[in-house]
């Protein structure tokens, strides 16, 4: 080779190292493609990703303001590795587009840590609100406790992770800074260090325990049995732990459940109603788990969902209640107390998936059930409010028809 040859070698070589590594927060709302997604994933902390179709209607008004969004991040958080503003051509990605499931356009996702986060952007579409959500989901979710007395304080309708470490410059604690990333919005995550944590593990040997939502269930502590070297074991387990079979139902999350596209089974409670709410999980945890991808297992504030109330023609004096909501139509179980009755509930889940709620609410009872020379009363039964809720036509560009 010559010396012109090596000279070009060597410019060609630097050139593709700057391209591979170079990272994309200095232009903005970066093009994300097929050949560059994965590093760019891989190499920061977060990376906001806008995804559109330049024929859709909704994707063009929103893209000049998720650029403007971008450069206002870009100026917030300069140091490369934070944060990127990037956007996906669905139409020319479609592997990209695939592989994160994208339903509508647009839509916004969030990849904390390389790993998707389970719910998407549905907050306000301006540049402000962007860059507020950002630096939100920055924000260190741990909170540092200094003796254990401050741990007797803690929320007891929260589940909560607490770490115990002998320092903060240990690869542990770098690893439960990760997963604590990654859910900081179904666990609230607390840490010790040195004396204050002491008591709590032997030296050198930090550890991390769950403590459930006491006040609505009847879990005890626990205490994580993995390797605290290993991000994805520990990852699993807090997701176990963090995310209950029994949520809470609320008009941040009630679109992306509705998403899922399981019927409701909900809990309908008075705000200040704790006993009705942990009754309703452990008959849930002990009798319906075997339903649980077949259904989503929810409670709601009846305060706030008064109108579900109204459409079943009950309001908050009615409280507590349960009801599924199909996404065609609310049905009313019968009576909140036969839940205490082994098997119960399980045969209206039943009910449902064979149609006897749709057909006895349109028809009236069954023959075999009705008094004799009884003439069937047709019934009208109340329709869901809660497909409401569902992504609207009105803001996105849905790519399902049932949606």
């Amino acid at each position: 080779m010559n010396l012109f040859s090596s000279i070009r070698w060597t410019y060609f070589t630097l050139f593709t190292i700057f391209y591979v590594f170079y990272n994309p927060t200095d232009s903005g709302a970066v093009q994300l493609t097929s050949s560059n997604l994965d590093m760019t994933l891989a190499s920061n902390e977060l990376v906001f990703i806008n995804f559109y179709a330049e024929w859709c209607r909704f994707s063009n008004i929103l893209q000049p303001i998720f650029d403007e969004a971008a450069e206002k991040v870009k100026e917030a958080f300069p140091d490369s590795g934070r944060v990127v503003m990037g956007k996906v051509d669905c139409d020319r990605e479609t592997s990209v587009a695939s592989r994160f499931h994208i339903s509508k356009y647009p839509t916004l996702k969030v990849i904390r840590n390389g790993q998707p986060t389970k719910r998407e952007y549905r907050g306000q579409r301006t540049a402000d609100a962007f860059l507020e959500y950002v630096k939100k989901q920055l924000e260190d979710p741990i909170k540092e406790f200094h003796t254990l007395r401050d741990l007797e304080t803690l929320d007891s309708k929260k589940r909560i992770i607490i770490g115990f470490f002998d320092r903060r410059d240990v690869p542990e604690y770098d690893i439960f800074r990760r997963v604590a990333s990654n859910l900081k919005e179904d666990c609230q995550f607390h840490v010790g260090f040195g004396d204050s944590a002491a008591a709590m593990h032997p030296p050198g040997e930090p550890i991390v325990v769950f403590r459930p939502d006491v006040a609505l269930s009847n879990e005890n502590d626990e205490t994580y049995k993995g390797s605290l070297k290993n991000y994805d074991e520990l990852n699993v387990w807090a997701q176990q732990k963090c995310v209950p079979l029994v949520r809470e139902i609320t008009f941040e999350n009630a679109e992306e459940l509705t998403e899922e596209g399981l019927p409701f089974l909900i809990l309908f409670h008075s705000p200040d109603d704790l006993d009705s709410i942990k009754d309703y999980k452990a008959v849930i945890d002990t009798q319906l788990l075997s339903e649980k991808q077949n259904v989503n297992f929810l409670t709601a504030d009846g305060k706030k969902f008064a109108h579900p109330l109204h459409h079943l023609g009950k309001s908050q004096d009615d409280l507590p209640l349960i009801a599924i909501d199909s996404f065609r139509h609310m049905y009313l179980f019968p009576n909140f107390k036969d839940m205490y009755k082994p098997g119960k509930l399980k045969q209206f889940l039943e009910d449902l998936y064979s149609g006897k709620l749709h057909r006895e609410f349109h028809y009236g009872p069954e023959i075999t059930e009705q008094a004799p020379n009884e003439i069937p009363k047709v019934t009208t039964p109340p329709e869901s409010t809660f497909k409401k809720l569902a992504p609207s036509k009105n803001r996105y560009t849905l790519l399902r028809d049932e949606l």
